[in-house]
């Protein structure tokens, strides 16, 4: 008798199984089926932090360091504490946007705002005093 429960119990487990199994199947289907019209990237990326300080935090801090010194290794990342290139507002403007060297252009996935934020936040932090406001009529000039 312990025999046959055993081969029952196996049974049911291995039927149990597979109906599972056939029951996820649409599901898995339905989630890794795309359309040929659907893009395979993401249409526009664009980062959603607004303040300066946080845009640093989250876009450039991976590189140019959370003390702003920069570092170098698999590549040189220029320090932002005390630089005086920062001095001109249109530097660092053109640079956010345009990108330089192996820095990216992050024009694209910054609006004005942004960009005017985090150069604002560069200029008056890590050593630096340039105080006079970097203005989103500035960031469009850099646009053109």
């Amino acid at each position: 008798m312990t025999q046959v429960n055993s081969n029952l119990r196996t049974a049911f487990a291995a039927t149990m199984s597979a109906a599972l199994l056939l029951l996820s199947l649409p599901a898995f289907a339905q989630s890794t089926a795309r359309s040929v019209s659907e893009p395979a990237l993401s249409p526009g990326f664009r980062f959603i932090e607004n303040s300066g300080e946080e845009l640093f935090a989250n876009v450039c801090r991976g590189c140019h360091m959370p003390d702003g010194k920069g570092a170098s290794g698999a590549g040189t990342y220029p320090s932002l504490a005390g630089n005086s290139n920062l001095e001109a507002r249109g530097y660092p403007v053109g640079i956010v946007v345009n990108g330089q060297r192996a820095m990216p252009p992050f024009g694209a996935m910054m609006d004005d705002e942004q960009v005017a934020a985090v150069v604002n936040y560069v200029r008056t932090h890590f050593g630096n005093g340039y105080w006079d406001t970097v203005t989103v009529e500035d960031v469009r000039a850099a646009r053109r």
